[in-house]
């Protein structure tokens, strides 16, 4: 586990029962497959790593998850001056987009990690259409994870410094443990009281 340790802010939230050894690890990514950020890109590194690290430790199954949306589809739909065949395409066209972005990822995972680890782990990959906060936990649950890993970035209320706004809304419909990470060089301005 030697990748927890440069892991910078993991949060470590156990869900009930504990587990010494995981058998179903679940990898959240998100990215913009058009203009991707570079805090995106750090991020995701760090998820695939730490996730890699902990399902070859434990001999567990690795699955990486990408949520995504048709930005404004819907306000396609109720505007007359769009052609049907444009309306009906353009989700295909967003998935084709972000499918090509998660495969470009795993093709970086693979020179991240190495080839006989990636090839050791044999990684699959789930491209859910919808919001995060509700997919993540809808692919948890059907692949019975027992840990999901996944970046955090929010840093407004209380909740966003702990750990992040979309973290604290998945957290809930989450059966299993969670570890969190924050960017490198976060720090949170809470402070103990002593």
């Amino acid at each position: 586990m030697h990748l927890l340790r440069k892991c910078p802010c993991p949060v470590w939230i156990m869900k009930p029962p504990e587990k010494s050894k995981y058998s179903s690890i679940l990898a959240a990514v998100d990215f913009d497959p058009v203009t991707p950020a570079a805090a995106d890109q750090v991020l995701n590194r760090e998820i695939l790593e730490l996730a890699s690290s902990l399902a070859l430790t434990d001999s567990a199954s690795l699955h990486i998850v990408h949520a995504w949306e048709a930005f404004a589809e819907s306000t396609m739909l109720s505007r007359g001056d769009i052609s049907l065949e444009s309306i009906f395409a353009y989700p295909g066209r967003q998935q084709s987009l972000h499918q090509k972005r998660l495969d470009q990822l795993g093709e970086q995972m693979r020179d991240w990690i190495g080839t006989d680890a990636y090839g050791r782990l044999s990684p699959r990959f789930h491209l859910s259409k919808g919001p995060a906060k509700t997919m993540i936990a809808i692919v948890e649950e059907g692949l019975r994870a027992d840990l999901v890993v996944m970046g955090t970035i929010a840093r407004t209320g209380i909740s966003g410094l702990i750990i992040g706004n979309t973290a604290e809304s998945i957290l809930d419909q989450l059966t299993c443990s969670v570890l969190a990470i924050k960017l490198p060089g976060f720090s949170t301005p809470v402070k103990l009281a002593m």
